[in-house]
């Protein structure tokens, strides 16, 4: 099967069918190692997904650590499924949901020569970039990112995904439209019963300094659980990092 089609045969009529759909807050951490990478995100309504890239060989292939010849591209996991649903969707990813998705590319070799390949890539899918008058899927760089090159072209179809560091520096949210760190930088509340009355305050301040940017705030490495997405939401972050697709469509859905 074509990547792709089997996205485009369930997309159109899912859309809509569960409340609060799709969820704008759920984010697929490490999308690429479930089954059926993409699709399961979408079936679950998540709005962003991260893949992490490898440059070997000249292409880009997904895997966490390494990868070898035998992996999956970034191309047939996610920019041609996405390309399709553009299509079919008249330039959406949820049909009748006109806010960007969120591709988030965590770069894992060298950053100059893996961008340089994205943005080679990136040229056969301009219907994914964001234009001015609409922004069906924001991709944003992470891991590995080169930094200087990007500030300096300006925002061309990919953008940074930014550090807690970053803000006050005057990059733009076209430029960096996430704020990302490690959970455990900012608290060391397990999760496992309700926050205490200052475990979340250093990130109810973080959150507030990245909206006033008008930026989204994602914290990896999190409590990965109801009790902490629900309490981490009320404190400000704005993608819930998770590996739990189906639990957190669950509580989203409520």
């Amino acid at each position: 099967m074509k990547p792709g089609v089997f996205l485009l045969l369930f997309l159109p009529s899912l859309c809509f069918s569960q409340r609060n759909f799709p969820h704008l807050q759920a984010h697929a951490h490490n999308d690429y190692e479930h089954e059926h990478p993409l699709t399961d995100a979408l079936k679950a309504g998540f709005n962003s997904v991260e893949a992490d890239v490898h440059l070997y060989n000249n292409q880009l292939l997904a895997g966490h650590d390494s990868v070898t010849a035998a992996s999956p591209s970034l191309e047939a996991l996610y920019l041609a499924p996405l390309d399709s649903i553009l299509k079919a969707n008249k330039g959406q990813v949820y049909a009748g949901h006109r806010g960007p998705f969120y591709l988030m590319i965590d770069v894992k070799t060298e950053a100059e020569s893996s961008y340089q390949a994205i943005r080679a890539l990136l040229k056969k899918y301009p219907a994914l970039l964001c234009g001015v008058a609409s922004c069906p899927v924001k991709i944003f760089l992470s891991g590995n990112r080169p930094i200087l090159t990007i500030v300096n072209e300006g925002y061309n179809g990919a953008a940074l995904d930014g550090r807690p560091g970053d803000v006050g520096k005057g990059f733009s949210s076209d430029l960096m439209p996430v704020i990302s760190d490690n959970y455990k930088n900012w608290s060391q509340w397990n999760g496992l019963a309700a926050p205490g009355k200052d475990d979340l305050l250093k990130i109810r301040k973080l959150a507030q300094s990245v909206h006033a940017e008008g930026k989204k705030l994602r914290l990896w490495a999190i409590p990965d659980n109801a009790i902490a997405w629900k309490a981490l939401m009320d404190a400000g972050v704005d993608l819930i990092n998770s590996d739990r697709l189906g639990e957190l469509h669950e509580f989203l859905s409520k």
